[in-house]
């Protein structure tokens, strides 16, 4: 490794091309980066005083694959956001000073012949950057002073629009800029590819993780060991391509979440990385993996298909793409990875389209009945990942698709039909997150012409209007204001409406006769309230109970024999080996006592920390999880020992009362002990427990 301080102009001179290599990112820089470098050339340009202005290193390979050509490639490691950003400016500058004129010794042409082009080449060597593909053109594009076309990488385009604009608007002369950019330096690092390991170098320069993304970085991790043809090859066949069918914006936006709910589909312990270790996970799994890079990145575009079929509905059936729609609009991420699995199996031939849209319909109806029963949503990414790593028998898929949300439980329950309606009856729909998506399938369940349910507004049958009109209160009864309170932003209140302005807070009399009201609507939600007479408590309920019917058959409870269904739960329920319970594990006798008194106290407060807290006893000591393990309970006499699942340094722990066991031998998970001997001492220990519960209650849930 060779490094030294340098101009950043005198860098550029001279014939040689650096080459972004294609597993690099593309461009990424927004306004806000462009915006704080052009402050910084332009407070040095203004500043006689400062003779220089560092911009940081740009990390290339000197030697290797690029020594074909009589031009010098160097192969960017890092640095090319840097690179790119300032050639856009130094283009800018070029485009604004006339064909003539010397401002502060720059001409339009020493800019393009010096700093932006190899003159005296011809075809790619002529550009003195070279970025990948996504990137490339448009940037050749501007350098020429050509149009640009449709497709245009948003980033360089945009960003040459700003430079030319802030040039325009006049807050800064030319030579100022100019004689800013004439002092930037950078640190010139050029690696020897037979000595350097430029992954580890790569690792090393971005360890922080905050320039790039984890799908960058795997990217790289999967290309840059690779020979040249080896690499274009990969990504052009596969990385390239799953780039694309993402777009720019979504790339960026979804690609790390794929890679997560990929590692999760993949994984045979069922852990779900976090969202901040995927790199990491990846990089294991890959180590692991028996496959070639060749056939793991052909297996992660094969699901990428069926990722940006859930993210955008891009297969070619419209049914399912329906269907795949208002399971994005429900945002039930936490299904992805066993929904790519079913697709994958559908696409495999090993599941029925008539198959596949079933379950589709099961996860729908699961995610919305659990939101309408208010349901926590936190253990759901948890329990969809169970159905892939249990294993789904596949001879009868349907079948063990439907059994397996049928005997789910407590706070993973599918909500039967009962549960479901009820919560119907007194659920604030109005204030509903999903109430659009509610409203749009309840109107245009088995009808053709569908109603666009956002050309309408959502009606309250009874006003809003806390100051209701006597003819209002008349009807509503005595107890108006409590039926108002209640009942108002219930389903059995709303309905639509194109004359939203005109039903105003009018009489119920009213608002069903005139021109536009209930008696004269296209909408079917409003065909029953042209027979009712009056509205009150009792009609709001009674259209409540009759919608709810209607929902429910909508959003159906998936039926399965019961014979069947009782074969399954024999095999749900059958006991694990080595499954015990508070008489059976290996410190049972010190479960009496103070020491049983403590434990049911402090099991209570635990439990009620979330639904979705477990407890699990092992052989020596009783563990209480989420995601994993947040602490574990060791009895002993007259006192438990509490295990955290934390690193020393990461307690908060004001008392001082924890123990740092990291190199002592001890049972449980973490490094934190704590003693539990008396009853009072009970909110400072959960106040302890209660840090670890949040570091493992998992963020993607």
């Amino acid at each position: 490794m060779k490094a030294s301080e340098v101009n950043y102009l005198k860098f550029l001179q001279g014939t040689k091309q650096f080459v972004v290599p294609i597993y690099q990112r593309t461009y990424s820089w927004k306004k806000t980066q462009c915006n704080k470098l052009l402050k910084d050339i332009i407070r040095v340009g203004r500043n006689v005083d400062l003779p220089a202005h560092f911009i940081g290193s740009i990390v290339y390979i000197e030697k290797g694959i690029y020594q074909v050509t009589s031009v010098s490639q160097l192969l960017v490691i890092d640095g090319q956001e840097r690179l790119t950003t300032l050639s856009l400016l130094l283009s800018a500058i070029a485009e604004s000073i006339n064909e003539n004129d010397d401002v502060a010794g720059f001409t339009k042409s020493k800019i393009k012949n010096y700093y932006i082009l190899n003159n005296e080449e011809v075809g790619d060597l002529q550009y003195k950057l070279k970025l990948t593909d996504t990137d490339r053109d448009t940037h050749w594009r501007i350098t020429k002073g050509l149009t640009q076309t449709d497709n245009a990488s948003l980033r360089v385009d945009e960003n040459y629009k700003f430079f030319i604009n802030k040039i325009k608007d006049g807050s800064f002369s030319l030579e100022e800029l100019i004689k800013g950019i004439q002092k930037l330096v950078i640190v010139d690092i050029s690696l020897d590819r037979d000595h350097d390991n430029p992954q580890l170098i790569f690792e090393s320069l971005n360890s922080t993780g905050l320039d790039l993304s984890h799908a960058d970085l795997i990217r790289n991790y999967i290309l840059m060991g690779l020979e040249n043809e080896q690499q274009k090859y990969l990504y052009e066949t596969y990385w390239h391509v799953m780039e694309n069918d993402f777009g720019q914006a979504n790339y960026a936006k979804y690609f790390d979440w794929f890679i997560r709910d990929y590692l999760t589909l993949k994984s045979k312990s069922g852990v779900i990385p976090t969202v901040s270790m995927i790199y990491e996970a990846f990089k294991t799994y890959a180590i692991q993996h028996k496959d070639t890079i060749e056939e793991i990145v052909k297996d992660i575009y094969k699901y990428s298909k069926h990722y940006t079929n859930l993210l955008m509905q891009t297969g070619d059936d419209p049914e399912i793409a329906l269907i795949l729609k208002d399971i994005c609009i429900l945002k039930v991420d936490v299904s992805y990875p066993f929904l790519m699995e079913i697709l994958n199996d559908y696409e495999n031939g090993i599941l029925e389209k008539s198959e596949l849209i079933q379950i589709l319909k099961i996860v729908e109806s699961y995610v919305f009945r659990r939101a309408v029963c208010g349901i926590p949503t936190n253990s759901m990414n948890k329990t969809f990942s169970t159905f892939t790593r249990s294993g789904i028998n596949k001879d009868n898929y349907l079948e063990c698709v439907i059994a397996k949300f049928l005997l789910l439980d407590s706070y993973r329950r599918f909500p039967r039909n009962d549960e479901f309606r009820e919560s119907l009856l007194n659920k604030d729909v109005y204030n509903f997150r999903s109430r659009n998506y509610l409203l749009r399938k309840l109107e245009n369940h088995d009808r053709k012409e569908n109603v666009v349910v956002d050309d309408y507004t959502i009606e309250h049958i009874m006003p809003q209007n806390t100051n209701l009109s006597k003819k209002w209160r008349d009807e509503l009864g005595e107890d108006w204001e409590t039926v108002q309170s209640i009942y108002l932003h219930t389903i059995g209140n709303l309905t639509l409406t194109g004359y939203n302005s005109e039903l105003s807070d009018r009489p119920f009399v009213e608002k069903q006769s005139m021109k536009g009201g209930f008696a004269d609507s296209p909408i079917r939600l409003n065909r029953g309230l042209a027979k009712v007479s009056t509205w009150n408590k009792e009609s709001i309920l009674k259209r409540a109970k009759k919608l709810s019917l209607k929902i429910s058959k909508i959003w159906t409870e998936p039926s399965i024999d019961p014979d069947i269904l009782d074969r399954y739960r024999i095999i749900h329920d059958e006991p694990k080996a080595n499954q015990y319970t508070i008489e059976t594990f290996a410190h049972a006798e010190y479960m009496d006592g103070i020491t049983l008194d403590l434990f049911n106290t402090l099991r209570n407060r635990i439990l009620n920390l979330d639904t979705t807290v477990k407890e699990e006893f092992k052989k020596l000591y009783i563990a209480y999880k989420t995601s994993t393990n947040f602490i574990d309970i060791v009895p002993q006499k007259s006192k438990l020992l509490l295990i955290l699942n934390m690193k020393f340094d990461e307690i908060n722990d004001p008392n001082r009362i924890c123990r740092n066991v990291a190199n002592l031998g001890r049972w449980g998970n973490g490094d934190v002990e704590i003693k539990f001997e008396n009853l009072d001492e009970i909110n400072d220990r959960m106040h302890l427990i209660e840090q670890a519960f949040e570091k493992h209650n998992d963020d993607g849930a």
